[in-house]
């Protein structure tokens, strides 16, 4: 099968930080496992920093990538919900050998039935993204997805990156006030369309920006983007009694005292791998809110998030797309499709 992999962890603009390959073909799927033909693949922050350069050398060449959607080719003996020839999508395994391949093993519990109203493209662009925004909103923070929001405000931070895309839908569905942080007229725009209410700017402080609009406080936030950067801030922030949900790990040390303490704000970690990881009971709850998500959109209440394409999926498209990411101004998601 065709594939892009890696042996050395390089900089972006080396050609040889991911090249085409040529590997055998997987096992035949045991247990639980899908066999899929991959169709279309994305990107996400999570494949630019396994990617990012390190002294580790890999013996074999590694596969990366972990949205995808595609077909079915064969199932495992214990498979109940799909069988060859069906539609699926799903964000994979951080521990398995990535999307960005002709073929790929995945765990059919942690993957669903795509919306019917998208191409493969526009659905690959969903996954993590999707998993990512309602674990942290619905499961890790104590709200309710279908009316948890209500007299609630959430203010996310970065709310034009594929995460935020999807939380702004999420949480507007929810009942949530939805204040995003963009920083560029496209961004605001994009916010904006995806449902936000109000939309201030993450480089400028936001406790007086806040105020302008009337909000002396927020009842909860989502910092998608740096955690030192906005510590201090959402302290002082947050309402007594509220939430923060994070997914990028601190460069330094954070405090943990006043006024996270005494406001007992409650600290919520999100990490989209760590059912599949760490093979928890419940790790068949990706594959239920994928298939919510695909009922959502195909309702009309939600909808997809791909902004950019590019194809053939192959080295070169695939070094172009980890550019873009690592650029930072990307809007929503970016996907690759075709082989």
């Amino acid at each position: 099968m065709k594939a892009i992999a890696l042996t050395r962890y390089l900089p972006i603009d080396d050609p040889q930080s991911l090249v085409d390959v040529e590997l055998p073909d997987p096992a035949a799927p045991k247990g639980h496992d899908l066999l899929v033909r991959v169709d279309a693949v994305s990107v996400n922050p999570v494949d630019t920093k396994v990617r990012s350069p390190k002294p580790q050398v890999e013996a074999q060449p590694k596969v990366l990538g972990f949205d995808a959607a595609g077909i079915v080719e064969a199932v495992g003996e214990s498979v109940t919900r799909f069988k060859p020839g069906d539609r699926v999508y799903y964000a994979g395994d951080i521990t398995r050998p990535g999307s960005n391949a002709q073929l790929q093993l995945v765990d059919s519990r942690i993957a669903g039935h795509p919306p019917k109203s998208l191409d493969p493209a526009q659905a690959a662009a969903l996954p993590l993204t999707a998993l990512t925004a309602w674990e942290l909103l619905f499961q890790r923070m104590p709200y309710d997805s279908e009316n948890g929001g209500a007299g609630k405000t959430l203010l996310i931070i970065a709310g034009a990156g594929g995460v935020g895309s999807f939380a702004i839908q999420i949480a507007r569905r929810a009942g949530f006030t939805v204040i995003a942080t963009a920083s560029r007229e496209d961004t605001i725009a994009w916010c904006r369309e995806l449902g936000a209410h109000h939309v201030i700017d993450h480089r400028r402080p936001l406790g007086p920006q806040l105020a302008a609009l009337g909000f002396e406080t927020v009842d909860a936030a989502l910092n998608l983007y740096d955690t030192n950067r906005y510590w201090e801030q959402l302290g002082e922030i947050l309402a007594p009694q509220g939430h923060v949900g994070l997914v990028v790990e601190p460069k330094e040390p954070v405090r943990l005292g006043d006024p996270y303490k005494f406001k007992c704000i409650g600290i919520h970690w999100e990490m989209m791998f760590g059912r599949p990881r760490f093979q928890t009971p419940d790790m068949d709850e990706q594959g239920r809110i994928l298939d919510r998500v695909a009922a959502l959109i195909d309702a009309g209440e939600l909808r997809g998030t791909q902004r950019d394409s590019l194809s053939p999926i192959d080295a070169a498209n695939l070094r172009e797309a980890h550019r873009r990411l690592e650029s930072g101004t990307t809007i929503g998601k970016l996907v690759l499709s075709g082989w």
